[in-house]
């Protein structure tokens, strides 16, 4: 895979399905117009599929529960709403679509009413005078000359979003036959998300933070209002972030939900279920899935009600399962929960119409293809990969250790061509609570086709492995999580055909925090260094960070001599090895200033230290930035590593 192959990582996103219409919205990076590209693709559930709409930019279809409409997202090439995604809705046996929406920031996913014709979404609505909307004298200004930003909270923005407090998420409902004037049933303190309907399809239910956004917090409340408007209320306190509520057919609620109580951070996501009662009050939930072996992954897609059990996706050792579990289960262990879909492989998305289901699986050839899992096991029923399996995908080959205390530890190599012997790049990854997959993983195919062997691995800290393993590292950075990056990089280095004095420490985010530290700690291991988007100084993160006000305290702690021990930043003198500097000129999430902070540090100290940075990007550039700078960071990366290894 060489870095223009990008464009081949085609992205199914999650499936709609109704009887024998099964749906999904393909992304794609475009080089020609350098943007994502994106279009809704019918999948035959006999195998094959075929174009239903044909962008530029489609996603997220809804199949409406009769069956005779699908609403999606389309959103155009121009400037202002034109540009934003809409809601459009057309008939499932095809024809023209139908715009309902022009809303000034666009639309968000839509979720159907038990009617099939009702619709409930979210959108950020901009105050006047800002994001291309009129003020009150009727002008609309430029970005640069709109009013200035009075802020009082910490929580006033996030990255890859921008400013939140001028355009707080609201709850619609619209009406698709009689549109008519678009109001917000929530108000504009607080962001309202994850809508879901009620079965008798009165109410709306969605998530919101306690006190209707009173005050800073990221604990998220579910909530209902009524669709045809009133009052909102909490129909179930979470003790943590609360998400992606869905309704049984008996009225039994089930969300996904992490608790704060022990641990701010490294919570794992459990299954949750309760019955609410409108108008009394919130109820208490009872958690199903047991928090340390389980631990969910909402990004796959709200729980999925069939019968007795529920279907949910379930990070595990590198792998997104599907499980199901007993409706009426009460902290159900991982083994306890009934195996769906569990191979060497990671569930994207799923959905489920009565007894089919269909899911959008990756695996370490593809990076998602749609596939019916029935009795008669696993069918594949797309080919999207073919094009990048053509170039040559290199296989993951599993890697099992210890680190010195004796703890197990979990990874993969991803070998080049040839005999060898092979320079090596040690990958970290970020989050740090996150995985790496059993998945294909774009930059370590791209280094392995330029001649890299490539390790990557779990690390303590990471998800996946228990909640005790995600916590390992709490007030830890740079301890035992350091002992088992270094022990999974020997292990590696036992083949002969791998070269242990041409090794590379590579990541970013996270992985970013651990190629300084050892880089300055273990320098004499590697001979240059790439750290990108990274934290390097942790009392500067605290106060620049859309999330540091929160995320330092948890992790690292408040006292500013362990603050000043734990940055990378405070042993830029001991680097001596070549160290590139990388980072996105918009990144909110570690803002530019770390990378300023240890690129001067760095040369200060006499360190041979370059800084590349990136205009227009964010913390998300190498997955999801614009598709000509991806190439050029590829493009870099390979540069920098042809230089020293």
């Amino acid at each position: 895979m060489r870095p223009a192959d990008i464009e081949a990582l085609v992205a199914p996103g999650r499936p709609a399905l109704r009887g024998n219409l099964l749906l999904t919205a393909l992304k794609k990076p475009d080089l020609p117009t350098n943007a994502t590209h994106g279009a809704v693709r019918r999948v035959s559930l006999d195998g094959g599929e075929a174009a239903w709409t044909h962008g530029p930019r489609d996603s997220a279809p809804a199949i409406s529960p009769d069956g005779r409409w699908v609403a999606f997202l389309r959103a155009g090439e121009g400037q202002g709403a034109d540009g934003c995604p809409q809601l459009h809705v057309m008939p499932a046996d095809g024809g023209e679509a139908r715009r309902l929406t022009s809303l000034a920031l666009g639309a968000g996913e839509p979720v159907w009413a038990p009617d099939s014709r009702r619709i409930a979404f979210t959108a950020r609505v901009p105050e006047a005078g800002r994001y291309g909307t009129p003020d009150a004298d009727g002008e609309t200004p430029e970005p640069a000359a709109e009013a200035p930003r009075r802020i009082t909270r910490m929580d006033y923005r996030i990255d890859d979003v921008g400013f939140l407090r001028d355009r707080m998420q609201r709850l619609f409902v619209l009406d698709t036959v009689e549109p008519g004037e678009l109001e917000p049933l929530t108000a504009g303190g607080f962001d309202a998300a994850h809508p879901a309907w009620t079965p008798d399809g009165t109410r709306v239910v969605f998530t919101a933070p306690p006190e209707w956004g009173a005050a800073e917090s990221d604990h998220r409340d579910i909530c209902a209002i009524p669709a045809e408007g009133g009052e909102p209320e909490v129909v179930v306190r979470g003790a943590g972030y609360s998400e992606r509520p869905a309704f049984g057919a008996d009225g039994t609620l089930f969300y996904f939900g992490q608790s704060f109580e022990d641990h701010h951070e490294a919570s794992p996501t459990g299954l949750h279920a309760a019955t609410p009662e409108f108008g009394a009050g919130p109820v208490k939930a009872r958690r199903l899935t047991d928090a340390e072996t389980v631990d969910c992954e909402a990004a796959a897609g709200p729980p999925a009600p069939r019968g007795d059990d529920v279907l949910v996706a379930v990070r595990n050792r590198g792998a997104v399962e599907l499980r199901a579990v007993a409706a009426d289960a009460v902290e159900a262990p991982l083994a306890d929960l009934a195996v769906v879909y569990a191979e060497q492989a990671a569930v994207r998305s799923f959905t489920l119409d009565g007894p089919v289901l269909a899911a959008v699986i990756a695996t370490p050839s593809t990076s998602g293809e749609v596939v019916l899992l029935g009795d008669d096991g696993p069918k594949v029923l797309t080919d999207y990969s073919k094009p990048l399996r053509d170039k040559g995908i290199r296989p993951m080959l599993e890697l099992e250790t210890t680190a010195p205390d004796g703890y197990p530890v979990h990874g993969w190599l991803v070998l080049p061509e040839g005999e060898g012997p092979h320079p090596v790049l040690r990958v970290v990854h970020g989050g740090p609570f996150t995985q790496q997959e059993w998945a294909l993983f774009d930059e370590a195919q791209v280094y392995a086709s330029a001649g890299y062997a490539v390790v990557v691995g779990n690390p303590r800290g990471s998800a996946g492995y228990g909640q005790a393993h995600g916590h390992a590292i709490t007030h830890g950075f740079g301890t035992v999580d350091v002992d088992d990056v270094l022990a999974l990089l020997d292990k590696a280095l036992e083949r002969p055909d791998l070269d242990a004095s041409r090794v590379g420490i590579m990541g970013g985010s996270y992985g970013g925090f651990m190629t300084s530290w050892l880089a300055a700690h273990h320098g004499e291991r590697f001979k240059a260094a790439w750290s990108e988007r990274a934290v390097n100084a942790w009392d500067s993160m605290v106060g620049s960070s859309d999330i540091g006000y929160f995320f330092v305290d948890a992790y690292i702690g408040s006292s500013p001599e362990v603050q000043r021990d734990r940055s990378p930043l405070s042993y830029a003198a001991q680097i001596k090895i070549p160290f590139a500097v990388v980072h996105s000129e918009q990144d909110w999430r570690c803002p530019l200033e770390q990378a300023e902070r240890m690129f001067v540090a760095l040369r200060r100290a006499g360190a041979p230290a370059e800084m590349l940075l990136f205009p227009g990007e964010g913390h998300e550039l190498s997955r999801s930035g614009r598709p000509r700078h991806r190439i050029q960071r590829f493009e870099a990366i390979l540069e920098w590593w042809s230089r020293h290894l």
